[in-house]
């Protein structure tokens, strides 16, 4: 194994942002590659307000690029997070 394999990239706004997002989405049971695809909406929820605190804090701080990741980013979980609930709902 080479120090390149065991060496973490540099963490930016957008690695984080993207990490919180991919927690988000394994805890929605959207991610194909996760072997248990247990919905937790609990720990979904957590994970999107995370991304949302971040944004309200860095508001004003950020690049173009950044803002609009991060505002995608939450758009599409939190429509994915009314989608879940509403299948839980349905569900139940």
């Amino acid at each position: 194994m080479s120090e390149d394999d065991t060496k973490a990239p540099d963490i930016d706004f957008n690695t984080l942002v993207l990490s919180l997002s991919t927690s988000a989405l394994m805890h929605l049971g959207k991610l194909p590659e996760s072997e248990d695809a247990t919905v937790n909406l609990a720990h979904a929820k957590q994970s999107i307000d995370c991304i949302a605190l971040l944004e309200q804090k860095t508001q004003g701080n950020l690049t173009g690029e950044e803002e609009r990741l991060i505002t995608e980013v939450l758009y599409d979980l939190r429509l994915r997070f009314v989608a879940a609930t509403k299948d839980s709902k349905e569900g139940a």
